[in-house]
């Protein structure tokens, strides 16, 4: 699975994205979030809050308990707002 960080995120973590096996522990959006958390330090700040990080799946906005496998694309990034 691919995963892309943006904006903020990917500043705090030091990466733009990177490759992850789907293994039986992730096995949506929620266990994705919860596996990142136990990453360290970093991940557990970034993913504290989520009312100030969203999700996409294979380029599409992603609710929560989104189920994922292997070869989807995951995104997270900060909300955005137009004017």
């Amino acid at each position: 699975m691919k995963i892309l960080y943006f904006a903020w995120l990917k500043m705090k973590l030091g990466m733009a994205e990177e490759n992850i096996d789907c293994s039986d522990e992730i096995t949506d959006t929620d266990s994705l979030v919860r596996w990142m958390k136990t990453r360290g330090p970093a991940f557990e700040e970034v993913f504290s809050d989520l009312n100030v990080v969203r999700i996409a799946v294979n380029q599409e906005h992603a609710p929560t308990n989104t189920s994922l496998k292997n070869g989807d694309e995951v995104a997270f990034f900060p909300p955005v707002t137009g004017g």
